[in-house]
């Protein structure tokens, strides 16, 4: 037998144990669920027919799928409003956070302002403030407020470009956690938005950005397609577009794209140096680049592409285009091109590979490498906690700015005055930023630093390693209280991701894990392959064909918690969401008798149909596709919707998704809900919370998110008889 034959003949297998295990009922076997009709569907790929006994929930505007989400949402309220200890916990969770004091992220220095994201619990949204280089809070001016722009609290800020002069500010604006966002344009000194608004420049699917020309009289910007495209196109296709301040967005003409990848995610930059435009894109969300420069005539020219595993590029005032490559360095190596050289063959290798992990792009970080006048700063990660450290412009070593144990470094920000600001953020003290000198290489702390009503004195973090499947070791940050014994009793609530290279590093933990150690409980995070705490190599051993690497890992890390006695498997809890969601469904239908119970916010289960939506396009290059068949074999191994089967006892499962939720279609959750619903014999509620004025979590409300805090932790503590303490 070929391999091929005995591939498709293992998957057909798989698919006749799918189809009875799919061959539902309308009654569902948690008796209390809402009853959920299972239809006979087929699918046929590589000659393997699958069973999709809940394709009707799919359709969000039919108005049966309306009325099965409502009364699901509604017997979820109910349960969770019945429990005594969900007021208290939502009443602890809101003044603690209320009393946190303002904090200040996105650091932007220009013509000696500091821009910056400004947040003020209570107060609903983020906004844009503006400092002086003093970085003295009490000297802060809102700039754009969207809480006053909309009372209700659901008009987020998803980015904002000061222009180089500091006299305008371009916000991109987006409703109820949509992510679909317009560019409004700000006058600094007056507040007053001016110009037109420019639509369609930010999505979920491929994000948006924009960089002033230096003149401050226009700027480049990422546009998606309008009526020129059929509806199902137009979150696709994104383009780069030139707009100069006082012509109708009408008028802007194309500056790349045109030759783009369907999934091209565009980002442009020039805030090191505005007169020269840097254009990165990716080629959607599995890690690779290309790379552009935008030259004074307008016209892009390449510099890299996606095969060149170069993944963060920079240009500097010194007029030098930085690279960061993986090409035979899967931790990453610094090279540089000198000033007018577009040629990636003439690059120089400056800092070469170490055991350090130079950080690349994308969504989730800040600049990996930053360029002053004066000296390179590098942001690099050692397994999850990450470091800064200094060159001079021809690589060499400078040393390393001052942080704690366990820290992390999102921001590094020049203030073209010798100086820079760095975040640093730890598990147990709220988030600050220090001062570093150049001259000096001496650091001091700024009073941009938060405050929280919470303590963590008598809790410590413990880095411990678990060993997966195959023998690889994977860190576990485990959050106890000092003095904790070790006897298998104590509630444990573990925590992943693993996937598109994202690093889980260190940040303050907060109110709601104080509340849970208060309560007896230990936090733990796993840093899982897929993932890019430890470079390249451990991303891509999390993904596509390998993505089962990532499961081994996370029930490694759940055995270790239980073999160490930190915990036993009727007391502890998972929680993802996202693709950690995916890891939650994945967790739950492999090892069922692990977990006690399950919160899995916005996750992904149907891992065939994911790729059916805009955003699961673009994901492709992270987890593979249906049309090849090495990966719809992999994809259909683990899919969580495709692997639950009936008459199991499964845990306790919390789902959570909203209406507006571009990145992960919300009928992933109606699906795989009323799939376990169908199928568990443990006794134990899988629930099912749909908010209408919410999506993937990003740009909700303050009172939102605390609710949304308060539902999962009221579940946890009742599911694992746990006490709200006094």
């Amino acid at each position: 037998m070929t391999e091929k034959a005995s591939i498709v003949e293992c998957l057909k297998s798989l698919a006749l144990a799918c189809l009875i295990a799919c061959a539902g009922s309308v009654n569902a076997a948690d008796s209390q669920a809402p009853s959920t009709p299972a239809h006979d569907v087929l699918d046929t790929y590589f000659d393997v027919s699958v069973d999709d006994p809940y394709r009707w929930l799919e359709n969000a505007d039919d108005p049966a799928v309306k009325r099965w989400s409502a009364e699901q949402d509604a017997r979820t309220r109910k349960y969770l409003d019945g429990l005594a200890q969900r007021k208290p916990i939502f009443d602890r969770l809101w003044r603690q956070i209320s009393k946190t004091s303002s904090s200040f992220s996105s650091l932007h220095a220009v013509g000696g302002k500091i821009f910056a994201l400004y947040s003020q619990p209570p107060r609903q949204q983020p906004m844009v403030a503006v400092l002086t280089r003093a970085a003295d809070p009490a000297q802060v001016r809102v700039i754009v407020d969207p809480n006053a722009l909309n009372p209700k609290g659901t008009t987020a800020i998803d980015w904002f470009v000061p222009s180089p002069n500091g006299s305008l500010v371009a916000v991109s604006l987006s409703d109820n956690g949509s992510e679909d966002g317009s560019i409004h344009i700000f006058d600094v000194a007056s507040r007053a938005q001016v110009g037109e608004v420019i639509a369609r420049a930010q999505y979920p699917t491929a994000g948006g950005s924009l960089a002033w020309r230096a003149d401050s009289k226009g700027f480049w910007y990422t546009r998606y397609p309008g009526l020129e495209r059929p509806p199902e196109e137009r979150h696709f296709f994104q383009k780069l577009y030139f707009h100069r301040l006082g012509d109708p967005p009408s008028r802007d003409a194309i500056v790349l794209g045109q030759e783009l990848p369907k999934v091209a995610e565009i980002y442009v930059d020039n805030r090191f140096n505005p007169s020269v435009t840097l254009v990165t894109v990716a080629n959607g969300d599995g890690g690779e680049f290309a790379h552009y420069v935008i030259r004074k005539d307008g016209v892009a020219r390449q510099v890299t592409h996606f095969e060149d595993r170069v993944v963060a590029a920079t240009i500097g005032p010194d007029n030098c285009l930085y690279l960061v490559s993986r090409k035979d360095a899967p931790r990453g190596k610094l090279l540089k091109l000198e000033p007018g050289d577009l040629e990636l063959a003439h690059a120089k290798l400056i800092v070469p590979e170490s055991e350090y992990v130079m950080q690349t792009g994308g969504e989730f970080g800040g600049e990996p490498v930053v360029v002053t006048a004066n000296a390179l700063y590098v942001r690099e990660l050692v397994g999850g906690p990450s470091r800064v450290a200094a060159f001079n412009h021809e690589g060499a070593a400078l040393g390393t700015v001052a942080l704690p144990d366990l820290a992390s470094v999102d921001e590094v920000e020049p203030l073209g005055d010798g100086t820079l600001l760095y975040s640093i953020k730890t598990y147990l003290r709220p988030a600050y930023f220090s001062r570093y000198s150049e001259a000096s290489g001496n650091a001091v702390e700024t009073k941009l630093a938060q405050t929280s009503p919470v303590s963590f004195l008598d809790a410590e973090v413990v880095r411990e390693f678990a060993t997966s499947k195959d023998g690889t070791q994977v860190p576990l940050n485990i959050v106890r209280r000092k003095g904790l014994v070790l006897d298998g009793t104590h509630p444990a609530l573990l925590n992943g991701y693993g996937g598109y290279g994202v690093s889980l590093t260190p940040h303050f933990l907060g109110p709601d894990v104080r509340l849970w150690l208060d309560a007896g409980g230990v936090f733990v995070i796993a840093n899982l392959r897929g993932g890019g705490e430890y470079g390249e190599q451990w991303h891509r051993q999390g993904a596509l064909t390998f993505k089962q690497n990532v499961f081994d890992d996370f029930a490694a890390a759940a055995r270790h918690l239980v073999a160490q006695k930190y915990t036993s498997s009727e007391h502890l809890a998972i929680v993802g969401r996202s693709n950690g969601g995916l890891l939650m469904g994945a967790a739950l239908t492999q090892h069922p008798e692990l977990f006690r119970a399950v919160v899995s916010r916005v996750g992904i289960y149907d891992m065939l149909r994911v790729e059916l939506d805009p955003n699961g396009t673009f994901n492709t290059t992270e987890f593979g596709t249906v049309k090849n068949v090495d990966q719809f074999r992999a994809l259909f191994a683990y899919s969580p919707y495709h692997q639950v089967t009936d008459d199991s006892k499964y845990p306790a499962v919390f789902m959570a998704t909203g209406e507006h939720d571009g990145r992960v279609n919300p009928m992933q959750s109606r699906k795989m809900a009323a799939r376990l619903q169908a199928a568990t014999v443990s006794g134990r509620p899988i629930l099912l919370s749909i908010n209408a004025h919410a999506g993937h979590g990003i740009g909700s409300s303050l009172s939102i998110r605390v609710n949304q805090m308060a539902d999962a932790y009221a579940f946890l503590f009742d599911q694992l008889g746990m006490n709200l303490p006094p």
